[in-house]
């Protein structure tokens, strides 16, 4: 059985496990006290919409140089998440399991944007 042809960034699996990243640190952070939401409520929505966001604007930039440039970029936002992930769960604002799940995806992604950037030379 074939892959079936990539129309659209949309399409991408690493965009798709990008979107769900978001739905996880969205649950994560509404439970957060009102007084983290201009702070690491933000941080962590930021630059966890960041990644899909990214994929999606490197897709559109029309040259592999470029979109391998913002894959880059997405995984720079992976990288920002997953010590904010950690704190929140150190100073107690989540459980270690809902940060546990939320780490695998983050890295996860990580490993695809890897592979994708590794297969556009």
């Amino acid at each position: 059985m074939t892959e079936p042809e990539i129309q659209s960034y949309e399409d991408l699996r690493v965009w798709q496990k990008g979107v769900v990243l978001c739905e996880l640190v969205y649950g994560i952070t509404r439970s957060f006290p009102g007084t983290e939401r201009f702070e690491l409520t933000s941080q962590l929505c930021r630059a966890a919409v960041s990644v899909p966001s990214t994929i999606a604007e490197g897709w559109g930039r029309g040259s592999k140089a470029e979109y391998a440039r913002f894959l880059k970029i997405a995984r720079g936002s992976l990288f920002e998440l997953r010590p904010q992930l950690i704190i929140a769960e150190r100073i107690g604002l989540c459980p270690p399991e809902t940060v546990a799940t939320s780490l695998r995806t983050v890295d996860q992604i990580r490993r695809m944007l890897h592979g994708l950037v590794r297969s556009l030379g």
